[in-house]
């Protein structure tokens, strides 16, 4: 029944044939690879990280130093257009102030030229006037006509007051108005020559020569009295 030791040891010599220790001929392996210390895990993925491990270091410096550049400009075109928004808005703000100084001292320029042309032209006039009435003191009858003929034809009582020295003058130069209007004749020697006053019931007409140019004076822009240099001497 049972066998002896040496029979015991020859079938410890002998592999058991079982399906896990069975020979498999070269001819019955299909799509095997040899197997290699490290090979573990996904072949695929760790073929493709070799290069990349490998890769060259001037490549990847290169490639470094691309992305930074195109960082930079980006970065840097982007500070230049802020700049620029900044720049502008500060010269167009200058500009707007220089232009406002400009045209303040343009209007007062333009102010002081005006004034001094109209003080030009009331200088010019009394002298024109100065002389008119010397060289022609019969004009006043021309001033006493318009006087009175500013007054309403319903005026009564009407009374017409110059200087003495121009009494004759409006006399004759003013004749047929005066007897139209039933006027009288009046010598005041507060009256300047060169002007008339007329008082009726129905109101009054200043028309002596002070009146008149500070009338005139008024609407060129320029006050001033007739005789500047005399209210000077008076002041003074």
């Amino acid at each position: 029944m049972g066998g002896s030791a040496h029979d015991d040891d020859e079938d410890k010599g002998r592999p058991v044939n079982t399906p896990y220790t069975r020979f498999i001929p070269r001819e019955e392996l299909r799509h095997f690879a040899a197997w290699t210390p490290g090979s573990f895990g996904d072949s695929t993925s760790g073929a493709a990280d070799a290069p990349a491990d490998r890769a060259d270091p001037d490549a990847r410096l290169q490639a470094a130093r691309q992305a930074g550049y195109q960082d930079g400009y980006r970065d840097g075109l982007a500070a230049l257009e802020s700049f620029k928004r900044s720049f502008a808005q500060q010269t167009s703000a200058r500009i707007g102030e220089v232009v406002g100084a400009l045209e303040a001292e343009f209007l007062a320029l333009e102010r002081q030229i005006a004034q001094s042309v109209a003080d030009t032209a009331v200088e010019l006039a009394r002298q024109v006037v100065r002389g008119e009435l010397s060289v022609r003191p019969e004009l006043v009858a021309q001033v006493a006509h318009e006087a009175l003929g500013s007054l309403l034809l319903s005026a009564r009582h009407v009374t017409l007051r110059v200087h003495p020295d121009d009494e004759p003058l409006v006399a004759e130069g003013a004749r047929d108005v005066l007897a139209a209007r039933h006027a009288r004749l009046v010598a005041d020697p507060s009256v300047e020559r060169g002007g008339c006053r007329v008082d009726a019931d129905i109101g009054h007409v200043d028309a002596t020569l002070a009146t008149r140019w500070r009338r005139a004076c008024e609407a060129l822009g320029a006050p001033r009295v007739f005789d500047d240099d005399a209210a000077e001497e008076t002041t003074a």
